[in-house]
């Protein structure tokens, strides 16, 4: 791959960030559940937090409460706020995945980075600062009004960086929040990182890599 962009642009929660609502879900209901409801829990709770996001934009505290009332609904168990409440504030204190903070370090280098983000203002600072390499500019889905899948959470961002679909290299582990998104949005030069989340999809033209530390290869750095 040849192609130098002017931006690298992220996703950062599950591409960047260990972003651990799985985990956080367990903890508070596997007690209550068989192994196997517990994974049809976390599964769920995944799908409703991404309906949560398609519609008019509210604070990511309203989108994981809503989305944990929604799924203990579905699943017979009493739902308490509080949980809720204590989900959404553990984000800021989830740090990167192993392989980011060397991986980014080697791009930040030569090109901008910056983070297209689904996160408040005032959340998303304490995960940026734990990434261990700079990032030039972070937009949130508070700032643009819109969350990711939204077209309008991209155009912000292009709108911010003064730039087109043509030059920014995006790179995120999912298609349903992000490559799928930027495929339609014209965004030809896109990066998977396949950590698992969700299976290949080639229609949407990426360049697939395991995690962040071939990113500077993937680019040609």
């Amino acid at each position: 791959m040849t192609f130098r962009p002017k931006f690298v642009t992220f996703d950062c929660h599950g591409t960047m960030i260990f972003f651990n609502m799985a985990g956080a879900a367990r903890d508070h209901y596997s007690a209550q559940l068989s192994p196997e409801q517990m994974e049809a829990f976390i599964r769920d709770f995944s799908g409703y937090r991404l309906d949560e996001v398609l519609g008019a934009w509210k604070p990511y505290a309203e989108v994981v409460h809503n989305a944990v009332e929604r799924t203990c609904k579905r699943h017979g168990i009493a739902f308490d706020p509080a949980v809720a409440a204590e989900i959404y504030n553990r984000v800021p204190g989830w740090g990167p995945h192993a392989d980011v903070p060397a991986g980014l370090a080697k791009v930040a280098r030569d090109i901008p980075l910056v983070a297209l983000t689904n996160s408040m203002n005032a959340q998303i600072p304490h995960n940026i600062a734990r990434l261990g390499a700079p990032i030039a500019h972070v937009l949130t889905a508070e700032s643009a009004g819109a969350y990711k899948p939204h077209m309008r959470a991209f155009e912000y961002m292009f709108d911010t960086l003064g730039c087109g679909p043509e030059d920014i290299m995006h790179v995120s582990s999912s298609f349903r929040y992000d490559l799928m998104t930027a495929h339609d949005l014209g965004i030809t030069n896109k990066i998977w990182v396949n950590r698992g989340h969700e299976p290949a999809n080639p229609y949407y033209g990426y360049t697939e890599i395991p995690d962040i530390s071939g990113l500077a290869a993937a680019l040609g750095l």
